[in-house]
């Protein structure tokens, strides 16, 4: 799995980082034909606290490509709203590449 986390008016901690890579461990475990994740981190220039952390992903999985994204006034709960959202995502994405037809009983004579 590929892993690029970038930040927007933001400097990317360590901390920071480690954080966001613990939680999409989550996503890994539930789906693990994950092939590339891309992670925005970003700090918006407005009035109104609520909302001015964001946080945007893109998922590239075997089959499709997925978009989240997340905003709110701490960072770290914008990254925890956007992995459950991504895990959504994926866990569904899972149930429809499963099949769940199962073949009709063959009859004995």
């Amino acid at each position: 799995m590929n892993l690029t986390i970038s930040g927007h008016h933001l400097e990317v901690t360590p901390a920071l980082r480690n954080y966001v890579t613990a939680k999409l461990d989550r996503i890994v475990r539930h789906f693990d034909q994950v092939v590339d994740v891309k992670v925005l981190l970003t700090v918006e220039n407005q009035k109104e606290k609520e909302g001015r952390q964001r946080a945007e992903c893109n998922i590239h999985v075997k089959g499709s490509d997925m978009f989240a994204e997340s905003s709110h006034a701490d960072l770290y709960a914008a990254v925890d709203e956007l992995v459950d959202k991504l895990d959504r995502q994926v866990v569904r994405h899972k149930d429809r590449l499963q099949n769940h037809h199962h073949d009709a009983p063959k009859r004995l004579m």
